[in-house]
């Protein structure tokens, strides 16, 4: 009996902590991604010196009692799943940890390790679990898949874009000299990389004939580069378009039910972790484990 009351009860901590298909899991992941965002306003006040030197001990006190309650909630994730090293190693598991731990080492080793709380803000990925986002995020897939076919084609360009700068950068370098700002080969490929993606920050500018009409040639040649990789991946997302398409065509003798999109909720397995079960599943598709239901 005992055991059935235990296994109930982190039963429905897990399914409050770990899934969004119930009231009390909504409203859990609402007030954390409240606190999150708390959080990381807090930091961004603290760096203010004006708002900081006023406010410093609010602003400490707040991110302490954020830290305790992030704090209890990595305990209760761990005591809630059957494995708990699946979700320390997870990614999100990873990501909680480092957003909670930069308070406490900041406590004992001063240098503003608080700071990396802002880490917090990615733990703000969890929305897309809250709002049921991840169905309709297929088409990012066929994004992902077109920047990496053409990976090779982009590390090339980058390439020689690099060379390319490095040379226009000695050049001018040897025709603009120290006394025109270009002191060093460095600092000059550093205007020339400036120059060439079209960002300008004035901060080094070309006194010569030469050297100002050299640049003008970096600057048309800045518009070339920034469609090039632009039109390679474009291209390789138009060919995973088309055979979709295509292959969408074949299979058009398929049965509507086949075509279906299956519905999938955001029920957690308490032994995996595994997310995007489909409505009704009695079984994680992934290790098997009875799926609790209220």
């Amino acid at each position: 009996m005992e055991e059935t009351h235990k296994h109930n009860w982190r039963t429905k901590l897990h399914e409050i902590i770990y899934e969004a298909d119930t009231p009390s899991g909504k409203l859990f992941d609402v007030f954390l991604l409240i606190l999150i965002i708390l959080s990381i306003i807090l930091v961004m006040l603290e760096s203010v010196n004006s708002i900081d030197v006023q406010y410093h001990n609010v602003l400490y006190i707040g991110e302490w009692i954020i830290t305790i309650l992030f704090s209890v909630e990595y305990i209760l994730r761990l005591i809630s799943v059957k494995k708990p090293l699946k979700y320390v190693f997870s990614f999100f598991g990873i990501i909680d940890f480092l957003s909670t731990i930069p308070m406490y080492l900041a406590f004992f080793f001063a240098g503003g390790a608080q700071a990396l709380i802002t880490l917090r803000a990615l733990r703000l990925l969890r929305v897309f679990r809250i709002l049921k986002l991840a169905r309709y995020l297929g088409a990012s897939n066929q994004l992902k898949d077109s920047i990496i076919a053409s990976r090779i084609k982009i590390l090339v360009f980058l390439f020689a874009v690099m060379v390319s700068s490095v040379v226009f950068g000695t050049i001018m370098y040897l025709v603009e000299g120290e006394a025109n700002g270009f002191t060093n080969i460095p600092k000059s490929v550093y205007w020339c990389i400036v120059t060439l993606t079209t960002v300008g920050f004035g901060d080094i500018a070309p006194q010569t004939p030469l050297g100002q009409f050299i640049t003008t040639i970096i600057m048309v040649l800045g518009y070339g580069i920034i469609a090039v990789p632009t039109g390679i991946v474009s291209a390789e997302y138009a060919k995973a378009s088309n055979k979709k398409d295509n292959t969408s065509k074949s299979d058009s003798d398929k049965n509507e039910s086949e075509l279906k999109i299956v519905p999938l909720n955001t029920q957690s397995c308490s032994s995996c972790l595994a997310e995007k079960h489909i409505d009704g599943a009695e079984f994680c598709y992934k290790c098997g484990e009875v799926l609790h239901h209220d």
